[in-house]
């Protein structure tokens, strides 16, 4: 299809719609850009697509807004207010705060991938703010739900090796404090011979090494042991009933049934795991420097959100039993 671009996974940017919204030349820049997130900025395929998607929406209100498909000529001329024009008119569609924060952060860095490579240079970005983004802590389970989960995870699918097989994915999870992506993407050869840490590749394929605790490296050899599939050793670590990889889904609904079987708040999903690990680590007397090198986090910001999710908690405590706290 003339106009068309390769689909993100192979490191360019979507298909630009079934009628061209971008000029030749910015067609180009585009594949260019998408190739250097993905082998350069090594972004992982999920950013690449939304950051894609931001600028297909982009294209096409250009194409509207200017009266035809948009190329390098008209990108150097676009005025601070034509860019406030198209996030109004995604806010209008509905786009939250911090969707269009993204679209933004898209916007930069396909100008500044412009500027860079001599293409073009247009400073009107530079006028438009980042809209505020309503501040939220994370919701961890608490310790009892946590281990209640664990617990009630083995009981609910009908073939034994599964119910272990999701106790140790989510053992891995909160034991390890793994984002979802991070625990399915191992392999067997990664957890064998008795190792007592793990390495992980999380965000912009940055590696750290978690350690693995007792209960976790118990509760995979168990559900190895019952693993009906011939595991191979470079293959992955967890498999569905079929013996492929384990996809995120299987693991979502998991939780989604332990939470109407539990009684737990609809903020208990896999990622909550993860939450939950820092806070208790935190609540015990762990270090946020230790807790943001086990996280991956970049920054310590991202880490120090624990700290009020742990004040919030002790607040509650008190309001609930000091006997003057209500007045």
């Amino acid at each position: 299809m003339e106009g068309a671009v390769n689909a993100p996974t192979h490191a360019n940017v979507p298909a630009l719609g079934e009628r061209a919204v971008a000029a030749v030349d910015a067609r180009e820049s585009l594949s260019a850009w998408g190739r250097y997130l993905s082998s350069e900025r090594r972004l992982s395929n999920h950013t690449v697509d939304g950051y894609s998607r931001d600028l297909l929406a982009f294209f096409k209100f250009l194409a509207d807004h200017l009266g035809g498909p948009a190329g390098h000529h008209e990108l150097e001329n676009l005025r601070t207010a034509d860019f406030r024009s198209f996030l109004a008119h995604r806010r209008a569609d509905g786009v939250s705060s911090r969707s269009l924060a993204r679209i933004l952060s898209a916007l930069r860095s396909y100008f500044r991938h412009l500027e860079r490579n001599g293409i073009l240079k247009n400073g009107a970005l530079a006028g438009v703010r980042a809209p505020k983004i309503p501040h939220s802590i994370p919701k961890p389970l608490s310790v009892m739900g946590a281990q209640s989960a664990l617990d009630e995870a083995r009981q609910m699918p009908q073939e034994e090796w599964v119910g272990l097989r999701d106790v140790a994915v989510l053992t891995l999870l909160y034991g390890c404090g793994l984002r979802i992506s991070e625990g399915l993407s191992l392999n067997r050869a990664d957890v064998e011979n008795g190792r007592e840490s793990v390495t992980i590749i999380g965000k912009g394929n940055k590696q750290r090494l978690v350690p693995l605790l007792p209960v976790v490296v118990e509760s995979i050899a168990a559900y190895l042991d019952a693993c009906p599939h011939d595991l191979e050793f470079q293959g992955p670590l967890f498999v569905g009933k079929r013996g492929g990889r384990l996809g995120p889904r299987a693991v979502q609904l998991v939780m989604q049934k332990l939470r109407a079987a539990l009684g737990l708040p609809s903020s208990a999903t896999p990622h909550a795991l993860r939450h939950s690990f820092a806070t208790h680590l935190l609540s015990a007397g762990g270090d946020l420097r230790t807790i943001q090198e086990l996280l991956g986090h970049a920054s310590l910001s991202s880490t120090q959100v624990y700290t009020e999710v742990d004040e919030s908690r002790l607040l509650d405590v008190y309001n609930a039993a000091h006997p003057r706290a209500k007045g």
